[in-house]
């Protein structure tokens, strides 16, 4: 059954809640709007679907290699791969509302793909335009969560990162087989509070080995295309190909006997259906993808598939605790959900985030664990920091070099806090979004915090906004966006700028007279002994900003000293 919604207006807090979760962050008028929406109002602005962006651009050439081979003078490969990741990075930071790109980087973390190991731009790329078409899959009857492991069973890149193209008749490569079961669909076996304890490190709880080794079977046969001209019929976009093929037509690497499964998989045997089969009884394209398709829905038809996505679903988009009440009450509603609407994750997607759950620290009490409680991944960190105070940036569509620069500085700051996109550390991918007990405390270390604070000192430095570096004018924006009267008084401001930055304080009143004391203090400098009042100062300073240069450079120095203590606060770290 669905779970509980909330009803009524959502606020500020809830919006503010709902907007950074769903998305890379949200402008202060996004906040604003969505205060004003009940949550289904809210929702069907979030999930509306809008046309594909352009595909990324060589900055070589200045021309898209997508669709195409590489042409002359173009990039080498590896700056192309990194081109398709400035290409990403830019649809992240465009000032949407929508949710599709954090869904995309969800089921990148949840179907993961390492760079290094696939070492082809084109597959890369394939691969998240892949997530793009099914990260929006509701009014779709073709799209679904289980449709789409079917395709990424013969996609490029995943047919190369878990080296499916080394898997043939008489030697099979068990990698892909195992990681999709316990990675991607039924799961190792559950752990941690609510869940049986886990089995031996390396035995497994809903399959067995005899299952691992029967499934390589099933995907023997297949190789990376890179041509890129094997597209598949319903989505139109590139897949792998059927290795071996003989004069004859018939794939010759696929292990065309029927393959035994275990109890646990209900003694399923998966066998080739004889009307795809050749004249002579052998293995086909199409035998091989039925096969696949078989092996997909006997993992979907154990029960604990669609529980197992679920919690990573919540894990990735509310908190990674599930108690025993939470698995009862919430993922067991949310499986269900999963289920009946043909695993459309869209579906339970939108039921979560109308439920009365995903709100229930709207209540005010800064214990709950729900609002404010997640440490922002080093991408939200930084790219919800740009949208929020709408930095400048090149173009993000014709992808100019000015903007691969951005880029490039931009990810490498990402990776020296923690996130190496599209490199993780392990096949299972980041730690932070499956790594028991840690989850999310795996973004903070000594040194990664170091560079967060870093990251925001650098972003408020008055001699790069005056260099005309990227940067944030906070004395440009504090104007623009909220009235004199606010700006003037520093209690009125620090609340003001606290409800919508700081997730905890959402609706302003429930700062603490001591946290407000700390910001003004830091932002009114008070005991640097100013020859006037501090208060006067700072009133006088953006009073006539416009009018006395040493002003506005006072005011803005005053701003920056307000905001780097709030975005080097343990509160800005958290959403």
């Amino acid at each position: 059954m669905p779970l509980t919604p909330f009803t009524g207006i959502l606020g500020k807090k809830r919006a503010a809640h709902l907007l950074r979760r769903a998305t890379f962050g949200p402008t202060k008028a996004q906040i604003d709007a969505f205060a004003n929406l009940t949550a289904n109002q809210a929702i069907a602005q979030l999930f509306q679907v809008n046309p594909p962006p352009n595909p990324p651009i060589d900055p070589a050439t200045g021309q898209t290699w997508i669709g195409m081979p590489p042409a002359q003078g173009s990039s080498e490969e590896g700056d192309l791969q990194e081109a398709f990741k400035y290409w990403w990075l830019g649809q992240m930071l465009k000032p949407s509302q929508n949710a599709r790109e954090k869904i995309i980087f969800f089921l990148h973390t949840h179907f993961t793909t390492i760079q290094s190991f696939v070492e082809r731009s084109r597959a890369l790329y394939y691969q998240n335009a892949l997530f793009r078409l099914f990260a929006l899959d509701k009014t779709n009857p073709l799209l679904d969560f289980k449709t789409l492991t079917k395709k990424l069973c013969v996609d490029n890149a995943m047919v190369k990162f878990l080296d499916s193209n080394l898997n043939v008749r008489g030697n099979p490569n068990e990698n892909f087989a195992r990681e999709l079961l316990e990675l991607y669909s039924i799961g190792k076996g559950r752990e941690g509070q609510g869940f049986p304890e886990p089995v031996e490190q390396y035995d497994y709880y809903y399959f067995t080995e005899q299952d691992v080794q029967a499934g390589a079977k099933v995907f023997s046969g297949f190789n990376v295309d890179d041509t890129y001209s094997n597209t598949d019929a319903d989505t139109n976009l590139p897949r792998g190909v059927v290795r071996g093929f003989t004069e004859n037509g018939f794939a010759n690497q696929h292990d065309n006997q029927p393959k035994e499964f275990s109890n646990r998989l209900g003694n399923t045997i998966i066998q080739p259906n004889p009307a795809l089969l050749d004249a002579q009884g052998r293995a086909t394209e199409e035998s091989m993808l039925d096969e696949i398709d078989q092996f997909v829905e006997m993992a979907y038809a154990q029960p604990e598939t669609a529980k197992y996505i679920c919690r990573r679903i919540y894990r990735f988009f509310v908190y990674h605790n599930i108690s025993d009440t939470i698995y009862t009450q919430v993922i067991e509603n949310m499986a269900n959900t999963f289920v009946s609407s043909g695993y459309k994750l869209q579906a339970v997607l939108e039921d979560l985030f109308q439920s009365q759950h995903f709100y229930d620290a709207g209540t005010g009490a800064l214990t709950d664990d729900n609002i404010g409680s997640v440490i922002k991944s080093p991408l939200d960190l930084q790219v919800g920091t740009f949208r929020f105070f709408e930095v400048a940036l090149p173009d993000l569509d014709t992808q100019s070099a000015d903007f691969y620069g951005l880029a490039e500085g931009f990810l490498k700051s990402v990776k020296e806090k923690g996130l190496d996109l599209y490199e993780p550390y392990e096949v299972a991918g980041y730690a932070a979004y499956h790594q028991f007990p840690e989850y999310h405390r795996n973004w903070i270390s000594t040194n990664s915090l170091t560079q967060r604070y870093n990251f925001m000192k650098e972003l408020f430095t008055i001699e790069n906004i005056m260099e005309n570096e990227v940067g944030i004018d906070l004395l440009a924006f504090t104007k623009a966006n909220f009235t004199d009267a606010i700006a003037l008084d520093p209690d009125q401001l620090v609340r003001t700028y606290a409800s919508y930055l700081l997730p905890m304080y959402t609706e302003g009143s429930e700062i603490t007279t001591e946290r407000i004391s700390y910001f003004k203090q830091r932002f009114l400098r008070l005991g640097e002994g100013l020859p006037q009042g501090s208060l006067a100062f700072w009133q006088f300073s953006y009073s006539n900003a416009a009018n006395i240069p040493q002003s506005a450079i006072d005011a803005r120095g005053m701003l920056q000293d307000l905001l780097n203590a709030m975005l080097q606060s343990p509160e800005y770290q958290l959403f």
